[in-house]
């Protein structure tokens, strides 16, 4: 007996693939007891291997903040350049080597701490140089993108229909949402006019979220998209 999906083997006694995860059909046999042609629980072995990894990059990140922030003590008998160094190890520490420390990670509680941290890591930047930009354009856009995407993580978590809807919606979201990031850049950097290049991803965003919105609502697309790309 072979998966309908991959087209792997099985055997009798298989109820799902263990590869792509499909739930095996085959109308003329009956499925039995006996064992199966693949194990199980096969990632329990590498369970202490990823916690000793985690805790090897958890060591290489805390020595890189040790080192850099003796060497700026040691030059300059102050905390200047390393401060920027050890945001932006932290940052990285909490959006990468954090949540391989769960199990199970939950999107909808890390995205936001993400963002939050990332917003701070500016708020230092902004105050040590003595910058007017955090509260005119590093704020209200990060908040943006962190509410944007932490909408579509929810939406996407528990919603079992109309993701395209939920995908098409936030790139065209994306799209708009960069008419207000130019326009920020333009007032608080004076850098341009407005609509010099925002209108490009506008269009582009808006073009793929609204095709996506189109297959999610029209049926027949849907499904010849699926046959024709095995999705």
């Amino acid at each position: 007996m072979y998966c309908i999906k991959c087209g792997v083997k099985l055997a009798d006694t298989e109820k799902i693939c263990p590869l792509c995860e499909t739930m095996v059909f085959h109308p003329h046999l009956t499925q039995g007891e006996g064992d199966a042609l693949f194990p199980q629980y096969r990632h329990q072995g590498t369970k202490k291997k990823g916690y000793l990894l985690q805790f090897f990059m958890s060591f290489c990140v805390l020595f890189a903040m040790i080192i850099v922030f003796l060497c700026d003590i040691q030059i300059n008998r102050a905390v200047t350049w390393s401060g920027y160094v050890l945001g932006g190890l932290v940052l990285g520490y909490i959006c990468i080597i954090l949540p391989l420390w769960f199990k199970k990670p939950n999107a909808i509680i890390l995205v936001p701490v993400d963002f939050v941290v990332a917003g701070t890591y500016l708020l230092y930047i902004n105050l040590y140089t003595g910058g007017h930009w955090f509260l005119s354009f590093a704020f209200p856009v990060v908040g943006g993108i962190g509410l944007l995407v932490t909408a579509f993580t929810v939406l996407i978590k528990y919603l079992k229909r109309g993701k395209l809807f939920v995908v098409g919606g936030l790139l065209v979201s994306l799209g708009a949402f960069m008419l207000l990031v130019e326009f920020l850049l333009n007032i608080t950097f004076k850098v341009g006019h407005f609509l010099q290049w925002s209108q490009y991803p506008l269009v582009s965003l808006a073009m793929v979220g609204g095709f996506l919105i189109f297959l999610g609502a029209y049926r027949p697309a849907r499904e010849m998209m699926e046959r024709k790309f095995f999705i």
